[in-house]
C-alpha cells in the first residue's frame, strides 16, 4: 500500500475516533510528519492532558511514555502502536529496587527520571526530566537524594547541586553511551567552527568536552537562539529531522556516526493506522499505581 494512501486512512480514522497523534522527537521522520504534536515525553503528555474535545491519544514512542500520558489523562484512551516498544533504561530499575533503596537510605528522597515505568514512579518522592533534574533535586527538602535510573544524568546533576549528597543508580541509555570522546575530537576537526551540544545521558567524558549540555527540548531551543550556523548534536539521530525543519538556514550533523534507538524506530505508519483502526494497544495502569505516580509528577511541577 502506498504511503499517501496510509496517511489518508490515518487522517480519516483520527476524525472518526476523535483522536490525536503525538510523536517523540526520536521517532522516524514520517511518524513525526503525521503527528499533531512532536516533542519530548513529558511535554507531549502535558499537551495531551490540556487539550479538549478528543477521546484517544495515540502515543508514538515507548511504553513508559504512553504510561505517563495515561497517568496525566486517566479519562482518555491511550494507545501505543507497538506494544513491545520498551525502554531498556527504564527496565533497568524495578519497583523492588526502589523499595530496597528506600530501606538502605531511609532519610533520602527518591528522585526518578521520567524515563521510568509507572510502578517505579509510584514509589518515588518526585519525578524529573533531563531539562529540570538539577532544579528538582535542588528543591527537595532533604540533604540526601537517590537518583535513578540514569547514572550520566545523575553525574550532570551532581555537578550542579554539590551541596547535596546524591546517590546515583547504575542505569544508562545504550544509545547515548555510544558517543565517545573520540567522536568529539574527530567532529571538531571536520567542523572546526561548529557548536557542539550533547544530551546529559551521554557519558561524563563526552559532556566535559561539549560546548553545552541540554535536554532534547533544550537542544531545539539552543539551535534557534545560537548565532552559530553549524552544529554537532550528540543525541538520538531522530532529533536531527525536527531540528533541520525548524532551522532551515543552519546545518546540523550527528556527533560521530548517527545512533538510533531500536525501540523508537519500531513505530510505522501501518502500526499507527492499525492502532487507530483496532484501538490497540490500550494502556491500562492500576488506579493505586496511577494516583501515586501522578503525585510524583505533580510535585515535580511544583518544584520547577
Amino acid at each position: 500500500m502506498k504511503t499517501t494512501s496510509i496517511i489518508k486512512e490515518i487522517e480519516t480514522l483520527k476524525k472518526e475516533k476523535k483522536a490525536i497523534i503525538v510523536a517523540h522527537n526520536y521517532q522516524l521522520p514520517q511518524i513525526q510528519d503525521i503527528a499533531d504534536f512532536v516533542g519530548d515525553s513529558l511535554e507531549l503528555s502535558k499537551k495531551a492532558a490540556e487539550l479538549k474535545g478528543f477521546d484517544i491519544i495515540v502515543f508514538c514512542g515507548v511504553s513508559f511514555m504512553a504510561e505517563t500520558a495515561k497517568i496525566l489523562s486517566p479519562d482518555k484512551k491511550v494507545l501505543l502502536p507497538e506494544i513491545d516498544a520498551g525502554c531498556p533504561m527504564a527496565d533497568m530499575v524495578r519497583a523492588q529496587d526502589v523499595l530496597d533503596l528506600k530501606e538502605k537510605y531511609p532519610n533520602a528522597w527518591v528522585v526518578s527520571y521520567v524515563n521510568t515505568n509507572a510502578d517505579v514512579k509510584a514509589l518515588s518522592d518526585v519525578c524529573c526530566t533531563s531539562a529540570n533534574a538539577d532544579i528538582v533535586v535542588k528543591n527537595t527538602p532533604v540533604s540526601q537524594v537517590v537518583f535513578l535510573p540514569d547514572r550520566n544524568l545523575c553525574w550532570y546533576v551532581k555537578t550542579r547541586v554539590p551541596e547535596k549528597e546524591i546517590i546515583c543508580y547504575d542505569g544508562y541509555c545504550y544509545v547515548h553511551r555510544k558517543f565517545t570522546p573520540e567522536d568529539v575530537i574527530n567532529s571538531r576537526k571536520l567542523h572546526p567552527n561548529s557548536e557542539l551540544i550533547v544530551h546529559p545521558e551521554c557519558d561524563p567524558e563526552v559532556q566535559k568536552l561539549a560546548d553545552g549540555i541540554y535536554s532534547t527540548s533544550g537542544i531545539l531551543q539552543r539551535a534557534k537562539e545560537s548565532t552559530a550556523s553549524v552544529f554537532i548534536i550528540g543525541t538520538e539521530e531522530g532529533l536531527i529531522h525536527r531540528i533541520k525543519k525548524e532551522n532551515p538556514t543552519k546545518r546540523f550533523y550527528s556527533l560521530g556516526n548517527p545512533h538510533s534507538c531500536y525501540n523508537m524506530k519500531k513505530t510505522s505508519l501501518i502500526s499507527v493506522r492499525d492502532a487507530l483502526l483496532e484501538e490497540k494497544y490500550n494502556i491500562e495502569i492500576p488506579e493505586e499505581v496511577s494516583q501515586k505516580a501522578q503525585k510524583a509528577l505533580v510535585r515535580m511541577i511544583e518544584y520547577i
